[in-house]
C-alpha cells in the first residue's frame, strides 16, 4: 500500500530530499515536496526498467527508483544512479510503452554520464549542494503512527523555482539515441518514446508557467521527434507487443495512484458502474482514504475472491484493516502477502509493524527478524529502523535499540542526536562486536569535527 512522506527543503543538506529537476533560481519561497513508497508501483517500474538497464550494461540493483508525489509530468536522474518519476507522469501515461520510453531516455542520461557533465559546468559549491541534497533521497516514513499512510517529516532546505539543472539539446539528443538503442536491444518498440516526445513538443507552444517541468529541464525539438520516427522505420521491433501483463500492471498502477492521491477524483473517474479490476481497486483505495472502511473492505474482498494469491491485494486490504484498528485481522493477510512476495521489504516491514502493534510478546522476536531482513534489502528506509528501535527496546535489547535509533536519526539528518545515540549504544553493546563497530562508524560519520 502506498506510504508517503513530505519534506520541506531548507538550509540543511544532510538527510534531506529534493527533486533535482524541480530546483531553480535562488528566488523561491519555501514549498513542500513529497515522495511516496509503494511496493507494487516500485515493482512495476522495475519490471519495465530492468531490461533497459541490462541493455545499457548497468546493474539494475544499483539504480535507485524514486516516486515523486507531483501531478506535473516529469522524470529525471540525479546523483548518477538515481531515477525519479513523478506520479503525474505515471497517471497521465496512456499505456506502459510511454513510461518505458521515458525510462529508456533517462537511462540514456545515466549511461552517458550527463549528471557528471552538468556538475562540471556548475560552481563547485553549487554542485556539492545539489549532490548532497540528492544523497538524502531515500529517507523513509517516520511518523510512528500505525495508520501511517501519509507521514510528515520536516527539514529545512530551501527549494527554488526551476532552472539550475537543464540538459543541453546535445545531451537530449544523445539520450534519445542511447534510449532507442536500449529499446532495440531489449526487443521493445520505441513508439511509446515517440508519442511522449510528440506530447512534450506540443507543450513548447504554451506559456512557460503552463508547461510541465519536463519541457524546461529537457529541451525538446521537432528534430528529436523526427529522429525517433525515422528510427521506427528501420527498427525490427516497431510493432512488437509488450508482455500482456504490462497492461494490467499499468492500469493497476494508475488506479492505485489516483485512489490514494486523489480519492474524490478517483471515485468520479472510476464510476460504480465500472466493474473492471482496476476500477474496483481505485474505489477501494479511495474509500479507505475517506475513510469508509466498510465499502473499501467489501471491494477488496471481491478482488481477493478472484485473486486469492495476489500479494499486493492482500497487502492493500491488510493496511486498511491496520488503519481501522483491526490489527489481529491484518496480521494473517500481511503474513500471507509476505509469503507470496518474500523479497518485498516494504511489505515485510508492514508485517513487522502489525506484529509490534498486536502487543503479543510471542510475535516480538518475529518482528525483529522481519525488520532485520527488510533493512538488509532496503537499508535506507527510515521506518524500518524506527520500528527496529521500538522492537529491540520492548525486547530489552537496549544497545540494539539505541543503535537502530542512531541509524534512523542519521537518515533524517539529525547528526548530533544520531551521534549521541551511537555513543549510548556502545555503552550497552559488547566492545568490538559488529554492532559496536557499526555504532563507531555512525559516530565518525556524524562527527561535527569531520569535514562533510
Amino acid at each position: 500500500m502506498i506510504r508517503g512522506f513530505f519534506l520541506r527543503i531548507g538550509s540543511r543538506l544532510a538527510g534531506s530530499l529534493v527533486a533535482i529537476a524541480l530546483v531553480a533560481s535562488p528566488v523561491a519561497a519555501q514549498q513542500r515536496i513529497s515522495f511516496i513508497r509503494d511496493a507494487e508501483i516500485e515493482s512495476t517500474i522495475r519490471v519495465y526498467a530492468t531490461p533497459l538497464f541490462a541493455a545499457a550494461g548497468l546493474d539494475p540493483s544499483s539504480i535507485g527508483v524514486h516516486l515523486v508525489n507531483d501531478r506535473q509530468l516529469n522524470a529525471f536522474v540525479a546523483n548518477g544512479l538515481n531515477m525519479f518519476m513523478n506520479t503525474g507522469l505515471l497517471v497521465r501515461a496512456e499505456h506502459p510503452g510511454q513510461v518505458i520510453g521515458v525510462i529508456a531516455h533517462e537511462t540514456g542520461h545515466i549511461s552517458g554520464g550527463h549528471l557528471a557533465r552538468l556538475r562540471d559546468g556548475m560552481s563547485g559549491a553549487m554542485a556539492e549542494a545539489i549532490v548532497a541534497m540528492v544523497l538524502g533521497a531515500a529517507v523513509g516514513v517516520a511518523s510512528g503512527r500505525p495508520d501511517a499512510g501519509m507521514a510528515v517529516m520536516s527539514g529545512g532546505m530551501q527549494i527554488a523555482e526551476r532552472g539550475i539543472l537543464k540538459y543541453s539539446r546535445d545531451m537530449e539528443s544523445a539520450a534519445d539515441q542511447a534510449g532507442v538503442n536500449f529499446l532495440e536491444r531489449s526487443g521493445t518498440s520505441a513508439k511509446g518514446l515517440m508519442e511522449f516526445l510528440e506530447f512534450i513538443a506540443d507543450q513548447e507552444l504554451m506559456v512557460s508557467n503552463r508547461q510541465d517541468p519536463y519541457v524546461r529541464t529537457h529541451p525538446i525539438s521537432r528534430e528529436r521527434v523526427e529522429f525517433v520516427r525515422n528510427f521506427l522505420t528501420r527498427s525490427r521491433f516497431t510493432n512488437a507487443p509488450l508482455p500482456p501483463q504490462y497492461d494490467e500492471m499499468h492500469r493497476r498502477m494508475r488506479a492505485k495512484l489516483q485512489g490514494y492521491l486523489e480519492p474524490a477524483r478517483a471515485l468520479s473517474v472510476y464510476k460504480e458502474s465500472d466493474a473492471s479490476q482496476e476500477a474496483r481497486y481505485a474505489r477501494a483505495i479511495a474509500y479507505s482514504r475517506r475513510p469508509d472502511y466498510d465499502k473499501a473492505l467489501a471491494l477488496m474482498d471481491g478482488l481477493l475472491a478472484e485473486r486469492p494469491n495476489d500479494g499486493y491485494f492482500l497487502e492493500a486490504k491488510a493496511q486498511m484493516l491496520l488503519e481501522a484498528g483491526r490489527v489481529n485481522d491484518a496480521l494473517p493477510l500481511y503474513t500471507r502477502a509476505t509469503e507470496l512476495l518474500p523479497d518485498e521489504p516494504l511489505i515485510r516491514t508492514a508485517l513487522a509493524h502489525s506484529q509490534i502493534e498486536s502487543n503479543r510478546p510471542e510475535l516480538l522476536r518475529q518482528a525483529i527478524v522481519n525488520l532485520e531482513r527488510a533493512r538488509q534489502k532496503d537499508p535506507d528506509h527510515g521506518e524500518t529502523w524506527r520500528l527496529l528501535a521500538v522492537a529491540y527496546g520492548r525486547d530489552g535489547q537496549v544497545g540494539m535499540a539505541q543503535l537502530a535509533q542512531a541509524e534512523h536519526l542519521t537518515l533524517r539528518g539529525r547528526r548530533g542526536e544520531a551521534r549521541a545515540f551511537a555513543e549510548r549504544a556502545q555503552r550497552s553493546l559488547p566492545p568490538n562486536s559488529p554492532a559496536w563497530q557499526r555504532a563507531e562508524d555512525i559516530k565518525n560519520a556524524n562527527d561535527p569535527k569531520e569535514k562533510k
